[in-house]
């Protein structure tokens, strides 16, 4: 059957209706070809869909059958062909976002449905709370009608208390008991009202969004909840979901001492998990479960999971030291399959991570649902998606490398960097002795193979005369500083806090020839850093990327290097607008190779978010913190009722640098990398304390903040000098109480900067137009010496006026 081809454009041609031989051209709309015409230009299409006009009269020249056929036509043929096609991929997609659409709209009708049970169930209890007031005889002489809303709780924890038969491993039925009552109790939550779920803010639904994301208000423990769809089907949204190490950053391990199958086709499992500690100041949890794996009679699969108490019944986990027992109340996984393809999930995570073993201050880590939402919840759905994306082969990636294998190098450093915060004795951790101060603590590795893992080539890193891995580490609290802007000043900003020489003998430690003694040093390596994008995440959240450090030639010990160095880093948490998302920039030294089995030493920064809580301003910031904290009930804070009353929005962050060296110089790295890790404390606080008062800035139009007593006598000395030098006032009059001439200096439209009165004078201070002038920040001013600024006979001039200037203020001063 012959094929026709419709033209665009005027002067359309078209062939006669008959059936085979070459096209007859005319003045018509419509050119026909032969089945054998339309395979032969189909061949080409799928090598080169859009063809040069070279091309086009080469592919006349070697199909004999098309040699008839006019290249003006076989250009219009390639034109509409792509057009079909086109055509084609965007009603594809249309069908696609159709189906996420009604699928979501499903999904929001059953969210609706149990938002309406909730409502009436409030209205309730709400009339019934009423009514007690109005009769309060009633409800204090009469204990046995209680309200519903205590009741439920009270009935909760008599059938917590009362503790049920024991249920061990060689028990499946009482087991399988258990695993119904919490398949029961994790519906109740994920489709039910059995917790008051409140939409955590910015979370809309959409054909591309995440989708809800809830979070539990007034319930024990605390609790998140997730609904979305993926275009994968359910028993691989199963099969990735029970990967818990795969997506769950914070786990340790997970291991499945027992697997029991039940008589309706589901699993039991019996499972020991360990997780990382956030921070250094707080000790890791661990978690004995019991694992349900079924089917419902509507094509769902559920996957539901509880602790094993003495009130649930059931056999005792393991116990290891140095670990918290947590309990995981009724949680799990419901997946539905979608009509077309693709699943629609809900996810539900409760637990009770024994906040009140915790320092006072660290405690919201523990208690906070939005922390726990972005950690695992929100973790676990954006992995789903980010696979389902992958296999969809849309999603381009740097270096040539698979997906598969840049989600490892991702994993690696994420759980290199948790290895060193925890330092775990059972994996060869053990702590130095100090130097009297306890602010930076030092962990050694003697066996670094039984951290790096066996699948890795160590033996680039550690040498044949034994060595291991030492790792420095500390922890602060840092007051008004959001943590996605101080982690991305700190990735963009590397030269304001690391140092060249520990940069170049962290490289060096990957090559043959290390340096014999690693110090620190202000030279070598000083080039600017090149970032090169490896991969990220489908919500760039999360992104993997080289780090270029361009390096010039670097003399030590008549060792000359002049090659760049290289880091592969990991950035994630750098939204502002994620509620509870943890910031992170973590990085490791690599060779010019990037072997996928490459050793990796990760170092970096952790930045937690603590949730805001009313309390009295601090005027410091402590490195020492776990000197300053207590642990238990310890006392309580009581928030000010006062207008004046500050909101201080606080995180905790947590600092590891992990370093190779020899055993002969173990001291010397110790030494050395105890003094780096002070360095860069003290660099992140002064990055910390200029962040915080630009974010504060756009309030002063509101509130006038007071400043602190040093700026006010700077900015009227600076007015008293001017007006002495000049004869004329610098600020309006209007402008002379304290607050604002501060504010008047530094809007000043002058350029106004301060030198420190020092043999080689030091920038301290330029009011914003300075800044401008001198294309830098507050931050960077004191690096910047007068050579960058005046020439020879500038500096010359200045000099001389020093000793003038000394005079005169020694004159005021007698005066």
């Amino acid at each position: 059957m012959a094929a026709a081809m419709v033209v665009g454009g005027a002067g359309k041609d078209r062939s006669s209706p008959g059936g085979g031989g070459a096209p007859q051209v005319d003045t018509g709309k419509y050119v026909r070809y032969t089945p054998e015409q339309v395979e032969a230009l189909e061949r080409v299409y799928s090598e080169c869909p859009k063809p040069s006009s070279l091309r086009r009269q080469q592919l006349i020249r070697e199909c004999p059958i098309l040699s008839n056929i006019e290249p003006k036509q076989i250009k219009v043929w390639f034109q509409n062909r792509r057009c079909r096609e086109k055509q084609r991929k965007e009603a594809s997609r249309l069908q696609t976002v159709n189906r996420k659409l009604t699928a979501m709209n499903k999904l929001l009708m059953e969210e609706n449905d149990r938002l309406q049970k909730q409502v009436s169930r409030l209205v309730y209890e709400n009339g019934y709370m009423k009514q007690q007031l109005h009769n309060p005889s009633v409800a204090t002489t009469d204990t046995s009608c209680e309200s519903v809303v205590t009741s439920g709780q009270h009935h909760q924890q008599q059938n917590a208390a009362a503790p049920r038969p024991q249920r061990d491993a060689n028990n499946p039925a009482g087991l399988l008991a258990i695993a119904e009552e919490t398949l029961a109790e994790f519906l109740s939550k994920a489709t039910g009202t059995a917790v008051d779920w409140v939409q955590m803010v910015g979370m809309k639904p959409g054909p591309d969004s995440i989708g809800i994301i809830a979070v539990s208000h007034n319930c024990s423990g605390v609790a998140a909840r997730a609904c979305g769809l993926v275009s994968l089907e359910p028993t691989k949204v199963a099969e990735i979901l029970k990967d818990r190490p795969s997506w769950y950053r914070d786990c340790r391990c997970v291991d499945i001492l027992h697997v029991i199958p039940t008589g309706n086709g589901g699993t039991i499992e019996l499972i020991y998990m360990q997780t990382y500690a956030p921070t250094t100041l707080a000790a890791p949890r661990d978690f004995w479960t019991l694992r349900y794996t079924s089917g419902l009679e509507d094509g769902s699969l559920v996957i539901c999971e509880r602790s094993l108490t003495q009130s649930t019944g059931g056999p005792s986990g393991p116990n290891t030291p140095n670990f918290v027992r947590a309990e995981v109340l009724p949680s799990g996984y419901l997946i539905r399959p979608c009509e077309g393809g693709g699943s629609m999930i809900h996810i539900v995570d409760h637990v009770d991570l024994d906040a009140w073993s915790v320092p006072e201050v660290l405690r919201p880590l523990y208690e906070s649902p939005k922390i726990l939402a972005q950690k695992t919840t929100i973790a676990a759905l954006r992995h789903i998606r980010q696979i389902a994306h992958e296999s969809s082969g849309e999603m381009p990636y740097g270096g040539g490398r698979q997906p598969a294998v840049l989600r490892t190098f991702s994993q690696r450093l994420s759980r290199g960097f948790n290895d060193a915060v925890n330092g775990f004795p059972d994996d060869g951790w053990s702590l130095m002795s100090s130097d009297g101060s306890e602010d930076v603590t030092i962990a050694i590795n003697s066996s670094p193979n039984k951290l790096v893992g066996s699948h890795v080539n160590s033996s680039q890193l550690f040498s044949a005369i034994g060595g291991g891995i030492l790792c420095a580490k500390a922890s602060m609290l840092l007051q008004n500083v959001p943590p996605a802007l101080l982690v991305r000043f700190l990735r963009e900003h590397r030269s304001e806090w690391a140092d060249p020489g520990v940069d170049a003998y962290s490289a060096a430690a990957l090559r043959a020839s290390p340096y014999a003694v690693p110090g620190l040093r202000a030279s070598g390596f000083m080039g600017s850093q090149v970032i090169l994008p490896l991969a990220h995440t489908l919500e760039h959240e999360e992104f993997l990327e080289v780090i270029r450090l361009e390096g010039h030639s670097l003399c030590h010990d008549e060792v000359v290097l002049s090659r760049d160095m290289y880091l592969l880093q990991l950035c994630s948490g750098v939204d502002e607008n994620a509620a509870g998302a943890c910031a992170q920039l973590v990085f490791a030294p690599i060779d010019e190779s990037f072997a996928d089995d490459a050793p990796l030493l990760p170092s970096g920064f952790r930045v937690i978010p603590l949730d805001a809580k009313m309390d009295p301003p601090s005027g410091t910031r402590t490195l020492d913190l776990a000197s300053t904290l207590e642990v238990g009930s310890g006392g309580t804070t009581r928030a000010s009722s006062d207008a004046s009353s500050t909101c201080n929005t606080r995180s905790v962050l947590t600092i590891a640098f992990q370093f190779s060296y020899e055993n002969h110089l173990r001291e010397s790295v110790a030494a050395m990398a105890r003094q780096y890790v002070r360095t860069v404390v003290a660099s992140v606080q002064r990055v910390a304390m200029a962040i915080a008062p630009s974010r504060l800035g756009g309030q002063l139009e509101m509130k006038q903040t007071p400043g602190s007593p040093e700026a006010h006598t700077l900015a009227r000395w600076i007015g008293r000098s001017y007006r002495f030098h000049t004869g004329a006032e610098l600020l309006r009059a209007d402008t002379q109480c304290t607050d604002a001439s501060l504010k008047a200096l530094w809007q000043h439209s002058d350029s106004i900067m301060c030198c420190s009165l020092k043999a080689a004078p030091v920038f301290t201070f330029a009011n914003q137009a300075g800044l401008d002038m001198l294309e830098t920040t507050l931050i960077a001013l004191q690096d910047i010496s007068l050579e960058k600024i005046l020439d020879d006979d500038g500096r010359k001039a200045l000099c001389t006026e020093y000793p003038k200037i000394m005079q005169q203020v020694c004159r005021n001063i007698l005066v």
